[in-house]
């Protein structure tokens, strides 16, 4: 790996420049999806007022009493949507210091009896009840609609910047792709305590599963970090007005490795700073889909670019199945090594096969 092209920041694209200078932003984003694996998006095409909205309900969405909160616990869905308390999941053997919601866009679950256990993933999200959070539903719902959109077309310049037709990764997707399940969660990080100051572990390193994640940081709060490709940790600090956008496994799998997933973690807020807020959501792709059997035909400059600057030194290991299972089966496994509580109650034959001692205190991602 050629040293001069590792990174010590993470670059920021201009989605404007899509209108502008289209050749320009497409050499940007090639030389992140490359080297870098994480970028930072301005001036996209979703409404800052439905950001600055959903922004505002965070602080009252985990302000709620505890026992509303646990009314919708993720042990309630088969599609592992709803609450999880802090604490509850494991990276590498350390507890997350997080509390979060997973919410994801309106979907009617599709699984009937005989089919794969990995299509009961996609269905009804639980909700707070509206009385206690007037609006927050329909703001959610907003917010992930139009993230969405930006997800579909920032795939389609992805697929330029790797010198492929604007289609190419439709193949990826069910068609229409708004028949696909997003996912996105509210994540509360809370600060170090002053009893237990070596506790910083907000979530440990890790990579992120599917195609693409555009998280927004809905706080000022340091914390996120990216893994170069020697394996120092660089700083993602907030940047107003942006997206974090980072690629998946699933991606980097279907790339043959030229969109770069990266490793990432973050580390709690200081002592006496807040909490710190963050709002990612996961591109989907279809369940069904083997991305190692859709075999996209780069171009010879784009395959030595990859080859020249080699793997990366890297902390983490999880989402390895892609070049062997359906996207949906690959995210089902992860879901249950996370979730084991919601794994036992809705996908018992899968809790016997990752925890056959029983339920742990905690998940595991690995």
């Amino acid at each position: 790996m050629p040293v001069s092209q590792d990174f010590t920041s993470v670059p920021i694209l201009d989605y404007d420049l899509v209108k502008t200078d289209k050749p320009k932003f497409l050499a940007q984003l090639r030389h992140a999806l490359i080297y870098v694996g994480f970028l930072y998006l301005s001036n996209t095409t979703v409404s800052p007022a439905v950001i600055s909205s959903l922004t505002s309900y965070i602080p009252r969405l985990f302000s709620l009493p505890q026992d509303e909160k646990n009314s919708i616990a993720m042990a309630n869905s088969p599609h592992f949507l709803g609450y999880s308390r802090l604490g509850t999941e494991l990276t590498k053997g350390v507890a997350d210091q997080r509390e979060q919601f997973d919410f994801a866009s309106p979907h009617k679950n599709a699984w009937t009896p005989g089919s794969p256990e990995f299509l009961k993933l996609w269905g009804d999200a639980q909700w707070p009840r509206e009385e206690s959070l007037p609006g927050f539903r329909l703001t959610m719902e907003t917010y992930v609609a139009q993230v969405e959109d930006l997800s579909f077309a920032f795939a389609s310049l992805l697929g330029e910047a790797l010198g492929l037709p604007p289609d190419a990764l439709d193949r990826f997707y069910d068609s229409p792709k708004k028949s696909m399940q997003q996912r996105c969660k509210v994540v509360r990080y809370p600060p170090v305590t002053s009893d237990n100051p070596n506790s910083t572990q907000g979530v440990g390193p890790h990579y992120d599963a599917g195609f693409l994640t555009f998280l927004l940081q809905a706080s000022p709060h340091e914390g996120l970090q990216v893994q170069n490709l020697r394996g120092n940790w660089i700083p993602a600090s907030p940047i107003p007005g942006t997206f974090v956008v980072n690629i998946g496994k699933g991606l980097e799998a279907a790339t043959r490795g030229a969109a770069i997933a990266t490793s990432h973690r973050v580390v709690s807020p200081p002592v006496g700073s807040g909490p710190r807020y963050s709002v990612p959501l996961f591109q989907n792709i279809s369940q069904r889909v083997r991305v190692s059997q859709e075999v996209l035909d780069l171009p010879e400059e784009i395959v030595a670019l990859v080859r020249a600057r080699g793997k990366a030194e890297t902390d983490s290991v999880n989402f390895s199945e892609y070049d062997r299972e359906p996207s949906g089966l690959v995210n089902l496994i992860g879901r249950v090594k996370s979730h084991p509580e919601v794994a036992q109650r809705h996908y018992p034959e899968l809790f016997r096969k990752y925890f056959p001692n029983g339920l742990p205190a905690q998940g595991n991602a690995y």
